[in-house]
Parts: structure tokens; sequence; C-alpha cells
């Protein structure tokens, strides 16, 4: 079975650990959903971006943690 995961970032491409520790999710849109309800804690506490892997390949991202000049959220613009 295929494991969704989370890699978190700085701005410049840094790992950093998430504020909020994730599981390993069994659907991709588990883990969406997941990083969709922890966007906001996720970079108030020091990760700037996300990208999603299913087991070692990179599915899409980065993707911003932070609003966009509108003023949606980061699940909006995704």
């Amino acid at each position: 079975m295929a494991a969704w995961t989370w890699l978190f970032e700085k701005a410049d491409g840094t790992e950093v650990q998430p504020a909020v520790q994730p599981e390993e999710f069994t659907t991709q849109g588990d883990a969406e959903s997941w990083v969709g309800e922890y966007w906001k804690e996720l970079a108030a506490g020091g990760a700037d971006q996300v990208t999603l892997f299913e087991d070692a390949n990179k599915i899409y991202g980065p993707m911003s943690l932070h609003m966009d000049a509108e003023g949606e959220d980061a699940e909006a613009s995704a």
C-alpha cells in the first residue's frame, strides 16, 4: 500500500520539522485534507511550503502555506 507524506520546508527549500506532526496517510485525499486543516498552524510554526509524496515519488509541490496577495488561503489557491 502506498504511503502519502508531506515534506515541510522554508521558502528557501530548507527542510523543517512541522509544528503539527502528521500521520502517514493511506490516500492522497487524506493527506490533502490534513494539510487543509492544519496549514495555518504549520505556517505559524515555521513551514513556508509543503511538497506531497507518494512513497518516494513527488506528486506536487512546493505549495505555499501563506496567504496570497488576494487574501485567499493556501487551500483555495492550490
